[in-house]
């Protein structure tokens, strides 16, 4: 072997040497694709660190809701109560008995703001369209328009 190509060998040996010194072998759990903790490659003890478990979603709210007459077709209903099923994602659930019937629907917020729609149907073809502002958590005003005409005032 010639100096020429020995200094290629030498210098070629080097360059690899110096391409891999910034390697570090780091042996990886198959189950997590994490790296094993550095305590286990070394022989010592292992500590496992549990993240908190992420916050519970919040309990649904069940708000009664009054709803008072506003005009002389209202009156032959009288005063109703429904009710609302706040899953606190701006959605919930909205049922309101209405001369003998359920009327069955849903509250929804408006924009993420403090105003908000709620509807019904019942199954004898009557609904209901209110809307209503929130005033604070769980309480608020509002109106309702019943298909047949009635109107009523909306207190929760």
């Amino acid at each position: 072997m010639d100096t020429a190509s020995r200094s290629r060998l030498v210098f070629s040996a080097l360059l690899a040497a110096g391409a891999l010194s910034a390697c570090v072998v780091v042996p990886v759990d198959p189950r997590t694709g994490q790296p094993y903790p550095a305590a286990s490659r070394e022989g010592g003890s292992v500590t496992v660190v549990t993240p908190p478990p992420p916050p519970a979603a919040p309990q649904p709210t069940l708000l009664n809701v009054r709803l008072y007459p506003a005009n002389a077709q209202a009156n032959a209903g009288g005063m109703l109560v429904a009710t609302v099923l706040d899953v606190h994602t701006g959605r919930g659930t909205f049922s309101v008995g209405y001369l003998g019937d359920t009327l069955q629907g849903e509250a929804t917020r408006v924009g993420g703001a403090r105003r908000g729609i709620a509807n019904a149907w019942g199954p004898r073809g009557i609904s209901v369209q209110c809307d209503y502002q929130i005033s604070a958590p769980g309480q608020g005003t509002g109106s309702c328009l019943f298909s047949d005409g009635a109107r009523y005032q909306m207190h929760f």
